[in-house]
């Protein structure tokens, strides 16, 4: 076989190697630019109160997220529910609110969402101390994998998009564990971009971690729901709720945490106050 031959071969081997992420761009380039269906920005203004508060480049660009997610990750409908078009609409917007800000992708990792018409069972494993070892089953309105599924409760989907200021979104709550396993297992640190900026990560939240499990065992109200003392991970994914939809009441009781997602996220919510028009 000739050199020449052996050099087309190579080439050619090369441009199907590179082909297929070419042709993801391409299609995830048209689907941006295609025009958002008003049905569609109807059942987000309707559904999803939230959306109103966005500025209408931040919609726009939301739009443009929502399309790309509704036509590159599937969700299957578990538990005999059939899955519409408007579930995954309304699915998708809440899960990209956090990728507005910041390019990160449209969550890579993610290869699936399961859909279950309510809460579902899981079996867990709890360990009791002195070797002791109890199996028992837990309701969940969500849970995110490590190895790119997330499972949302429809019902929860619906109610958490339904009150915008409560600080309680299923959707936010597992697609922050997502952002958080993209470096692996989820801790409550996700991928940051240097030491330094793990480092300060580190410390506020470490600190705002412990304060909370103090004002919780002290009696005292809290902002955050108590289910953030659980650990690092939960502790992020739940002050990530609140951060979007109680971005002003984080500004003024948590202002060191709500200034590190604020940087993180690359958003202000505390200015979403009033609704725009769109």
């Amino acid at each position: 076989m000739s050199l020449l031959l052996l050099g087309l071969l190579g080439l050619l081997a090369l441009g199907l190697l590179l082909l297929p992420p070419w042709w993801r761009r391409q299609q995830r380039q048209r689907r941006m630019q295609a025009p958002f269906p008003a049905a569609w920005r109807s059942l987000l203004r309707r559904e999803w109160p939230l959306y109103r508060r966005l500025t209408p480049p931040q919609q726009r660009r939301l739009q443009q997220l929502v399309q790309v997610f509704v036509a590159e990750k599937p969700i299957i409908g578990c538990g005999g529910l059939k899955v519409s078009t408007a579930m995954k609409v309304l699915i998708a917007a809440q899960a990209c609110l956090p990728l507005l800000g910041h390019a990160r992708g449209v969550y890579p990792q993610l290869s699936q969402v399961l859909l279950y018409p309510a809460a579902f069972a899981v079996q867990r494993v709890h360990d009791l101390g002195a070797g002791v070892q109890m199996e028992r089953r837990e309701w969940l309105s969500g849970e995110s994998w490590q190895q790119g599924q997330v499972i949302l409760s429809w019902q929860d989907v619906v109610a958490g998009a339904r009150v915008p200021d409560d600080g309680r979104n299923v959707v936010i709550h597992e697609f922050a564990h997502q952002l958080d396993q993209a470096n692996g297992r989820a801790n409550g640190a996700p991928p940051l971009g240097s030491r330094e900026a793990h480092a300060h990560w580190a410390a506020v939240m470490q600190g705002e971690f412990q304060a909370l499990k103090q004002a919780l065992a002290q009696g005292l109200p809290c902002l955050l729901d108590p289910y953030a003392a659980t650990d690092e991970a939960e502790f992020f994914a739940v002050a990530s709720e609140s951060f979007f939809e109680q971005g002003e009441l984080m500004a003024q009781h948590h202002p060191r945490l709500y200034g590190l997602l604020a940087d993180y996220y690359g958003l202000q919510p505390r200015h979403w106050q009033t609704p725009a028009l769109a």
